[in-house]
């Protein structure tokens, strides 16, 4: 009613109002209802003594909103079984277009940041790595994976599917085949891979199997067989993929102790090598 009418003519004469003009009208012309709640409330606190001024808050909280953020945080993302994001765009981690205007170096720092307070895995892989690794994967989708575990190692497979790489035990291969459930996904965004020669990587696990330490060193390996210049450690991937019954487990398993991706030994423990 008309509580709502003057609180409007008083809000235009709000030195603020001009900063928020656009904002105010957006809410007004998309969610009429919240509009009409909030010019209610603004009547309602006028009525109360002085001491109690909402105005601060209320201009904190806009200041807040317009405050430009490079992260989508929280937005509705479409979660499929064991708590994995069905179709995670980058938009729906990363505000690009304001990243747009950014370095390629900038960019880098902002995700590394932004990534490295949080409980996964994460990468800034060059452009020309990239594409190596996806002319590889398109060729050879699938590679057995090795873990180090206490007791030896645990073996995984990685599938290819699309710029997603699916990572689950090869015991669940084995016992549930085509149905075994993803326990890591990597996802790569090749978004601003032409503009700014990036490809930005994070990554979902499932907790229950894997700490960030074993998708760490899974991701790892990722780079060690699908990016090395050595054709010696690609023909690995090679042959798990075209001719899987020369194909040795043992042969991952020693081309990570070499590259120091293997089992540390442990402190008193004599190494093998020596």
């Amino acid at each position: 009613g008309t509580a709502a009418g003057s609180g409007e003519a008083e809000l235009e004469e709000n030195p603020f109002y001009g900063k928020y003009r656009h904002k105010i009208q957006e809410l007004r012309r998309s969610s009429p209802d919240v509009f009409e709640s909030r010019m209610e409330k603004r009547s309602e606190v006028k009525k109360q003594p002085v001491g109690h001024s909402k105005q601060g808050e209320f201009i904190r909280c806009m200041e807040e909103k317009a405050r430009p953020i490079f992260f989508a945080e929280g937005l509705g993302s479409k979660t499929s079984k064991g708590g994995f994001t069905k179709d995670k765009t980058l938009d729906s981690i990363l505000n690009v277009e304001m990243v747009k205007e950014k370095s390629a170096e900038e960019i880098t720092q902002i995700w590394n940041q932004y990534f490295s307070a949080k409980d996964t895995v994460y990468a800034v892989i060059p452009a020309d790595k990239f594409d190596l690794m996806w002319k590889r994967a398109q060729n050879c989708p699938s590679f057995l994976y090795a873990l180090p575990r206490k007791e030896g190692y645990e073996f995984f497979v990685g599938q290819w599917s699309g710029t997603e790489l699916h990572f689950t035990s090869l015991i669940n291969v084995q016992t549930q085949g085509e149905n075994a459930p993803s326990q890591l996904v990597l996802y790569h965004y090749p978004d601003l891979q032409k503009e700014k020669g990036i490809v930005l990587m994070t990554a979902e696990m499932d907790s229950k199997f894997l700490v960030v330490q074993d998708a760490q060193c899974l991701a790892n390996q990722v780079q060690l067989f699908y990016a090395t210049d050595c054709s010696e450690t690609y023909a690995l991937v090679e042959t798990f993929n075209h001719r899987s019954n020369e194909f040795k487990y043992m042969s991952v398993i020693a081309e990570l102790e070499q590259s120091g991706l293997g089992r540390e030994p442990r402190p008193g423990q004599a190494s093998d090598k020596s």
